[in-house]
């Protein structure tokens, strides 16, 4: 228990679409009467979840409800989920810019927080003069600041604007320094939005790599936002995944990842369509079949690292005389490319026509991936990519006295390989 720096209990959040308060004085009055008398708000049996893609029928809708969880001292945590899935509304709770409507954060440790690009920044002050004005917010003393000061001016790379109000500052700057303060000032806890996109490549990496060092170096918490996964994948050692205001996963990191993803992709091995005008395509080509075939696998038996696969594919062509060739993209389930592959280029007729590429057996590493299929003309112009078709999952082989760990990596082939 002394480990854990927060502690979040039945959390909800309720919101009254376009109105503050209940929307009229005879409501909020009612609402203020049954507080007064100790009773439950009669607004918080109303309201829906919150999902954005639905027009919904009530005004009041839960941005957040019932989140539980617990943050250890020293770790990282990341948070996914769709947009308007709560993740930022979580923060806002987290770092006490709005309050929970139901529920309860406990907090033990000073809080830095980078919600959104210029948060906590006076426009009118200098850089100079927000760095120290974060401090004193943080709780440092004058001495402290100027201690950090050279190292969060160097990291963010702002030298020659450090005199210069911060309302001149591009985005990219901006962030930059406002990183840099909430980084470097020693809050015992750090949020992250993903306020940090808007760097350059350069800088992001800089902080991913900054706050690995604040968490493994420091043993501070960091609370990380991000629809990057890798970048996820890399930081964080648990993942806390919202939808639609509610808590799907609390789980190590790759686990809820997979689970994440694995909504977005097309889960079916086979993609089948006997109707041309409603196939998949353009005027040029039409996808009729692509299907994911295990050899020799017996029905419903799982493909595994020691399984052949065969990827069919059937299409229409509509060009004459033409080269054409046909690549697959298999992808892993968080759209890191394993492997690209071609067919000869070849002169088709207009018609029907299909063709096989025979993945190995102890080629992939056991795991979710997506296939993708390019058509392409004349060796460079795509007629038609079939994003993300079809998806199938490799099941580890468990032998006995065999390696029963996870396998790093995207394959894992069989190399000859000796020892003298």
């Amino acid at each position: 228990m002394t480990d854990i720096v927060i502690r979040v209990e039945n959390l909800s959040k309720q919101y009254r679409l376009g109105s503050v308060g209940t929307g009229s004085l005879i409501q909020d009055l009612n609402r203020t009467w049954y507080l007064v008398r100790g009773k439950e708000d009669p607004y918080l049996k109303i309201g829906e979840v919150n999902d954005r893609t639905q027009k919904g029928n009530s005004d009041y809708v839960w941005a957040l409800q019932d989140i539980n969880f617990d943050v250890n001292h020293g770790e990282v945590l990341g948070i996914i989920g769709r947009n308007g899935a709560g993740k930022s509304t979580l923060l806002k709770i987290l770092s006490r810019t709005t309050t929970p409507t139901t529920g309860s954060v406990k907090i033990k440790g000073r809080v830095a927080s980078l919600l959104e690009v210029g948060t906590g920044f006076h426009p009118e002050l200098s850089g100079r003069e927000n760095i120290f004005l974060n401090g004193a917010i943080l709780g440092m003393s004058k001495q402290e600041i100027k201690s950090k000061f050279e190292e969060i001016v160097d990291f963010a790379g702002v030298e020659r604007y450090i005199d210069t109000p911060v309302k001149r500052y591009s985005s990219g700057m901006y962030v930059r320094l406002a990183f840099g303060v909430a980084a470097h000032l020693e809050p015992e806890i750090l949020i992250v939005d993903e306020v940090l996109a808007v760097g350059d490549a350069e800088f992001q990496k800089k902080a991913l790599g900054k706050m690995k060092d604040v968490s493994r170096q420091d043993g501070r918490t960091v609370l990380f936002v991000s629809h990057n996964m890798t970048a996820i994948k890399s930081l964080c050692s648990k993942v806390l995944y919202l939808g639609n205001g509610q808590k799907i996963q609390y789980d190590h990191t790759e686990k809820v990842i997979n689970n994440y993803l694995s909504h977005n992709a097309n889960s079916s091995l086979l993609q089948s369509f006997d109707d041309q005008l409603t196939a998949p395509g353009n005027e040029f080509v039409k996808v009729k079949r692509l299907e994911i075939c295990p050899v020799l696998n017996e029905l419903n038996e799982p493909i595994t690292v020691n399984t052949h696969i065969n990827v069919e594919f059937e299409f229409w062509n509509e060009v004459d005389d033409k080269e054409i060739n046909l690549s697959l993209h298999l992808f892993t389930i968080a759209q890191e490319c394993v492997f690209n592959v071609g067919s000869p280029a070849k002169i088709l007729t207009k018609g029907l026509h299909k063709g096989i590429c025979l993945i190995p057996s102890n080629l992939l590493n056991d795991g979710l991936y997506m296939v993708s299929m390019m058509i392409v003309i004349d060796r460079s112009h795509a007629l038609f990519n079939y994003e993300n078709a079809v998806s199938f999952e490799v099941n580890e082989n468990r032998t006995p006295g065999g390696w029963h760990g996870k396998w790093p990596g995207f394959i894992r082939p069989q190399l000859d390989f000796t020892l003298d």
